[in-house]
């Protein structure tokens, strides 16, 4: 894994460039979020918002949302955003496939089906990643993710990779178009 991040610097480089050139503010974002059994860890993302934006707000609806970066619009439509969560699965904060990690004020709010996600490591991609992404509501994720917990197995992970990988160049999905439930103010892309 660490030779994966070395042999990505070069990319994690110019990545960085473009995105403090193109706006003010950091080039990585840094949240927390709940991570096997609910404890809090630091999730990396590049940034692909403004810096005066509310990082808990709801997340865009399309590519045209102002609160993007040019920058971060191209990143979050190619997912390249996420490739910061390479640092998370080397600290052992993240795996590669897993339900992704969400806020940890969120845990509260689900009942004691959907909390069984949260006895695996979260994921840099997942069921629910490839089943629908932004066309789903909260409670259809959350359901495929305890789907995950339920099914897991090397050749699922493995089928989720490779259908991520045509996922990502598809493109689709990306923006979040349905919300429900109690989440509905308090969405993010995941």
């Amino acid at each position: 894994m660490t030779v994966l991040l070395v042999v990505l610097s070069p990319v994690f480089l110019v990545l960085v460039l473009a995105i403090r050139l193109s706006s003010r503010g950091p080039a990585i974002f840094r949240q927390r979020r709940a991570g096997r059994h609910g404890v809090p860890f630091t999730l990396y993302k590049f940034r692909t918002m403004r810096v005066n934006v509310d990082p808990f707000g709801p997340s865009p609806k399309s590519g045209i949302d102002p609160r993007l970066t040019g920058v971060g619009r191209w990143l979050r439509e190619t997912s390249l955003d996420e490739l910061p969560q390479l640092v998370n699965i080397v600290r052992g904060d993240m795996s590669f496939v897993g339900p992704r990690p969400l806020y940890v004020a969120q845990i509260q709010e689900w009942d004691e089906r959907q909390q069984r996600r949260l006895l695996v490591k979260p994921g840099l991609t997942g069921l629910a990643q490839i089943s629908g992404r932004g066309t789903l509501t909260r409670e259809e994720k959350l359901d495929l993710d305890v789907q995950y917990v339920d099914r897991t197995s090397p050749g699922l992970d493995l089928r989720i990779l490779l259908a991520t990988v045509a996922q990502v160049f598809s493109r689709r999905g990306i923006y979040e178009r349905r919300y429900s439930g109690s989440m509905a103010t308090r969405g993010d892309k995941t």
